[in-house]
């Protein structure tokens, strides 16, 4: 039997947090629930198909929202989308410091038992894929295979844009957080500078969860909180990147899914990535760090293919 530990209750999320996941999920026509983790906290997962399990982690400063376009393009897979801690409708948590990558494989760990999974395809976005990548390198007993959806941060050439290294400086981030209202204007700028400023009103609900929760004091302070422990205002710290060793004991099935122009791991370092990691498989897109906001039927399609024919 789990011991769960006792915990005061945690904040709560905004009501247009609640509001905009009601209407994107009501009209998606899936349905979203909470689980519990071994630390009494809970984590919301949007969960829909019939097939191989897909578990999805999104990337920083966004939500499960951000893949909803997907499983309803790919239903021969059960896909679970995971509002990581403090995102969307999960609870937040704080995290250890020093003690990140162990956290998040933790974290990772505690949801696949929760929603009963012995082992699964891992489709990991951005930060997100940081998540991902290190749980398959932890349990590779556990991952079926790994799917980096856009670049991951922490792969070798990686660098963080300019608006995270600013909201990663101490001081600066409450700044910003205190003096700036964030808007539909402020998030197309954030949009633009990973290259998907044209891409993300192709999706206005989406684009109107990016708002909410930019506005939602618990998110702020989660994606912050991750922020400051996965890079300093010189960029990504040395100790969480990845290195050639790592790439070479990444021994799961491995899908990049690649933007041409993504701005935080360069196409180069990406084909370098690949010819490291044993059983890694490339796509290009034309795209930015995001693909699947201009391309959903063929990153659906990638995926789907993936976890039906092996």
């Amino acid at each position: 039997m789990t011991t769960l530990h006792k915990t005061a209750p945690a904040p709560r999320h905004t009501p247009e947090i609640d509001e905009v996941y009601r209407r994107m999920l009501d009209a998606a026509g899936v349905p979203g629930r909470l689980v519990r983790r071994r630390t009494g906290r809970l984590v919301h997962v949007v969960t829909t198909g019939d097939g191989p399990p897909m578990v999805h982690l999104h990337g920083t400063n966004t939500c499960s929202l951000s893949h909803l376009m997907l499983p309803t393009r790919m239903p021969g897979t059960r896909s679970h989308l995971v509002d990581r801690p403090g995102c969307g409708l999960s609870d937040p948590e704080s995290l250890p410091a020093g003690h990140f990558r162990e956290y998040a494989v933790g974290f990772v760990g505690d949801v696949l038992d929760a929603l009963g999974i012995d082992a699964t395809y891992l489709v990991g976005a951005s930060g997100g894929g940081i998540w991902a990548t290190w749980y398959a390198l932890a349990h590779p007993e556990r991952v079926r295979g790994l799917v980096m959806l856009g670049s991951v941060p922490t792969l070798p050439g990686g660098r963080a844009p300019l608006p995270l290294r600013l909201a990663a400086t101490p001081g600066v981030g409450e700044v910003l957080v205190r003096g700036v209202k964030p808007g539909r204007r402020t998030l197309l700028r954030m949009m633009a500078s990973v290259g998907e400023a044209e891409t993300i009103v192709r999706h206005p609900d989406l684009l109107d969860s990016l708002v909410a929760g930019a506005r939602d004091p618990v998110a702020t302070r989660a994606n912050l909180a991750e922020l400051r422990a996965l890079m300093s205002p010189r960029g990504i710290r040395a100790g969480l990147r990845l290195g050639g060793d790592d790439l070479r004991r990444l021994t799961v099935p491995t899908l990049m899914v690649w933007g041409d122009r993504d701005p935080v791991v360069p196409l180069v370092h990406a084909r370098a990535a690949a010819a490291e990691i044993p059983h890694a498989r490339l796509e290009v897109l034309s795209a930015g760090h995001v693909p699947q906001l201009g391309h959903p039927d063929r990153v659906a399609e990638l995926l789907a293919e993936f976890a039906t024919t092996r």
